[in-house]
């Protein structure tokens, strides 16, 4: 009824009130409210009112090919719409949804005093879904953490991550911390053939006595700032990455947080650029945390962009940092 209106308002009214251009707005509103096959219905009525203008020489072909272009893009849509079945905006709210429950798995759950911790998610180009991801678990005495980087970056990884994090989310505290690893494999490579590896850290930390236990599988090595000694640390803990190989190898490493100590847990966004050893990258990041130690461990966000850098070339960032009063 719109289109017919506007088809015979563009003939009939003088002047340039009213242009057969104007098609152009309901076409788009069926792009996003209507189902494929009731949009080309639409376009049957906007082809007759369209022919009728330029048949009373109320409409050209300039107009003629920009409505059918955006015609195009509105058809483009709505089969992209049909296979999530979806009409709408209710896609882009889906995507919101997901978005938001990544950000908010990421957040480590308050800790009792002495003890602190804070984690900063950063995917690659400013997009809102990265590879990288944080989950734990805390029974008010005993905290879990991993930090895992899917292979890739910014969206193309985000939709793993997504599956990957609810997998792994739920194995902490369901296995001992020296099946952890593996199990998170096996279900990896249950899925088919394997879509990229997966490097993960996993820490278990005991906040009655300080002692905790981390375990690696082809991630950067965690640091630990020794507050005796003023100075960062790397830990030892090394394994192989996940969903190559079906046992993979760990050496996990066991260590206390005293009063004034760190731990810092970081992907390779942070620390790896092409073109330069890994090791320098890690070199600059603790540099870098050196300022953490005077100006205050909350203020990791600030570390974070000033090493994830900027360009093409950037990676997703991911930091996780407990420390004790």
């Amino acid at each position: 009824m719109v289109v017919v209106a506007i088809g015979i308002g563009a003939a009939r009214v003088p002047g340039q009130w009213l242009s057969a251009g104007v098609m152009i707005l309901p076409v788009l509103a069926g792009g996003l409210l209507l189902w494929p096959r009731a949009l080309r219905i639409l376009f049957v009525f906007v082809a007759a009112m369209l022919a009728y203008d330029i048949a009373v020489d109320r409409a050209g072909l300039g107009i003629a090919a920009t409505i059918a272009i955006t015609a195009l893009f509105a058809d483009l849509q709505a089969r992209t719409r049909k296979k999530l079945g979806l009409q709408g905006l209710r896609g882009d709210q889906m995507l919101i949804e997901l978005r938001d429950r990544i950000r908010a798995q990421g957040k480590l759950p308050a800790l009792p005093d002495p003890w602190h911790a804070i984690s900063v998610l950063r995917p690659a180009g400013g997009s809102s879904f990265g590879g990288d991801f944080i989950v734990s678990a805390f029974d008010g005495k005993v905290l879990e953490l991993a930090l895992v980087d899917v292979a890739g970056k910014g969206l193309e990884a985000g939709t793993r991550a997504l599956l990957l994090s609810g997998a792994f989310g739920g194995l902490l505290g369901s296995v001992p911390h020296a099946e952890y690893l593996s199990a998170c494999n096996a279900y990896l490579r249950r899925g088919g053939p394997p879509e990229g590896f997966v490097t993960a850290a996993y820490l278990t930390i005991d906040l009655v006595t300080g002692d905790y236990l981390i375990s690696s599988a082809g991630h950067p090595p965690a640091a630990q700032f020794e507050a005796g000694s003023g100075r960062w640390r790397l830990t030892k803990a090394r394994g192989i990455v996940l969903g190559v190989v079906p046992d993979p190898r760990s050496r996990p490493e066991s260590g206390t947080l005293r009063p004034g100590d760190a731990l810092m847990l970081y992907t390779d966004g942070l620390v790896e650029v092409p073109g330069r050893d890994i090791d320098a990258g890690i070199d600059r990041l603790l540099g870098a945390a050196d300022r953490l130690v005077t100006s205050g461990f909350d203020d990791c966000a600030q570390l974070v962009q000033e090493m994830q850098g900027t360009g093409p070339n950037c990676d997703d960032c991911a930091l996780a940092l407990i420390w004790r009063s």
